[in-house]
């Protein structure tokens, strides 16, 4: 069985548009190489090739069109940096245990550029993305009901990385991350280093979770907060996947309150516990 979500946080309407898709793998509806990125669902899909001229980067290609939440985007990312291997060369600890692990490795800093439709109206995309890629066989301790994760690109092309396994009473299981400048070698987070403090609630209608939409994470390469740019960004993938879960893009800002990056926030396990 293959998932598929797509969002688009529309600030301007202040309203997040999500579809979904699920179907199973052949006949030509969905199929997933193994030896590459390349996910087709339907009419959605995404793609890797080398960057033309230049074989050593990569670029993808992304195309996702919903009728119902009335938005569509045909997109390319171009690697600006090396793959960021998360962990201990792309093992990510995920708990105490032995087998609380995953593959995962991050591509930040992503140079954007395409078309996004809302509501049948084209708008010209330039920017800057982050692609996670992570896998396990099965990553989240007994005790944990969720997590809590951010991804940012930062203002001067660092990236950082921070999460947490969270229990049912908002203390945590685990916590990692990562921090990389620019043409350096990047430093990985123990499960010591990083502390989650949330900050302003936010509860939704629809499900009537309470979800942190501020945050305050400590880390070694500094303290930040972490703020939504929309409260309501609560994903409904009980269609595909089962799960609720918040995410949604977010500013980070240092000591002083200025902004110094900006990316996603994800936080699961606040509606129901998630099982994996």
């Amino acid at each position: 069985m293959l998932f598929a979500h797509a969002a688009v946080t529309d600030l301007e309407q202040r309203r997040l548009r999500h579809d979904q898709r699920i179907a199973r793998s052949g006949f030509g509806i969905a199929e997933a190489r193994l030896d590459d990125t390349g996910v087709t669902l339907r009419d959605w899909t995404m793609t890797r090739a080398p960057m033309p001229g230049d074989a050593g980067r990569s670029r993808y290609s992304a195309q996702v069109a919903s009728e119902s939440a009335g938005f569509a985007f045909t997109l390319t990312f171009d690697t600006t940096q090396a793959v960021l291997l998360q962990g201990d060369g792309g093992i990510s600890k995920k708990g105490p245990g032995t087998d609380d692990l995953s593959r995962y490795y991050s591509e930040p800093q992503l140079a954007v550029n395409g078309t996004l439709t809302l509501d049948g109206r084209p708008l010209p995309v330039q920017g800057r993305a982050w692609l996670d890629h992570e896998w396990s066989d099965a990553f989240i301790p007994a005790q944990a009901v969720g997590w809590d994760w951010v991804g940012m690109n930062l203002d001067d092309g660092s990236a950082l990385t921070a999460f947490r396994l969270r229990r049912a009473d908002g203390s945590s299981v685990y916590a990692g991350g990562s921090h990389r400048r620019p043409g350096e070698a990047s430093r990985s987070f123990g499960p010591e280093d990083v502390t989650f403090k949330p900050g302003r609630v936010w509860e939704s209608a629809a499900t009537r979770a309470r979800y942190p939409v501020q945050w305050r994470v400590a880390t070694p390469a500094g303290n930040f907060d972490v703020s939504a740019l929309l409260d309501n960004q609560e994903l409904d993938s009980r269609g595909s996947t089962g799960s609720v879960y918040w995410e949604g893009i977010s500013d980070l800002l240092d000591a002083q309150g200025r902004r110094v990056g900006r990316g996603y926030l994800e936080m699961t396990g606040y509606a129901a516990a998630l099982r994996l």
